[in-house]
């Protein structure tokens, strides 16, 4: 499913039920759910990166047809040194460093003082949230009736602000058999996605991606970004 490595989810506060295999109708929601995204553009998320020193928190957007990320990074139980703005590809990071960062990154990003570096691939957690969440777009469903043969399962229901959801794991990931079910997607009736949690790297603390925690607004990209690389 989501063009990320090495999913592993943590519980949540599911209702019991689970696991089971997909009903056809789950199936076929959990297969749009990427295509849900890309089909409305973007998506407003907030990103919560776990750390050992104190995690961080990502607040932006997302364009899944761009493909390209925009937000404000804010530190949790740690200093600020790393908080300011920050914009996004499959390839690289761009970052403007701020004393005092807003709330909400600003609808139209500065034009000067951005930082580019590779958007690295392992050893970062940051980066690889910053992955999962860029790749929770697609321009076309999933095949869904190879996800519960891939070992896709229904967890049980939960809500999310008020939302009723079904919680489900995604398949095995290419070329990583016996992944099954280190993904989970918090799904609504019309195949919505509006949570993601998975585990990065050695964190003792799973990433979370909320959808929908505000307005999306369009990501316009900083100098030197080019979306989709």
């Amino acid at each position: 499913m989501a063009a990320a490595a090495a999913f592993l989810l943590a519980d949540g506060g599911i209702g019991s039920g689970g696991p089971r295999a997909l009903t056809s109708d789950e199936a076929n929601r959990l297969a749009i759910a990427r295509f849900r995204n890309y089909e409305a553009h973007g998506r407003a998320v907030t990103i919560t990166v776990p750390g050992t020193a104190g995690g961080l928190t990502v607040t932006g957007s997302v364009d899944y047809r761009g493909k390209l990320g925009y937000g404000v990074v804010h530190g949790t139980g740690r200093d600020t040194s790393g908080d300011g703005l920050i914009e996004w590809t499959a390839t690289s990071v761009f970052v403007h460093p701020m004393v005092k960062a807003p709330a909400h990154a600003p609808a139209s990003p500065p034009r000067s003082a951005w930082y580019r570096r590779p958007l690295l691939s392992a050893g970062s957690a940051l980066d690889s949230s910053l992955t999962i969440a860029l790749g929770l777009g697609s321009d076309r469903p999933d095949n869904a009736e190879l996800l519960p043969q891939n070992g896709a399962a229904w967890w049980g229901q939960d809500q999310v602000d008020g939302r009723r959801v079904d919680v489900m794991t995604g398949p095995s990931s290419p070329g990583r058999s016996g992944t099954a079910g280190n993904v989970r997607y918090w799904i609504g009736p019309d195949g919505t996605m509006y949570r993601v949690r998975v585990s990065v790297g050695s964190q003792p603390q799973p990433v979370v991606i909320d959808f929908d925690t505000r307005k999306y607004v369009p990501v316009a990209p900083v100098p030197g970004v080019t979306p989709g690389r």
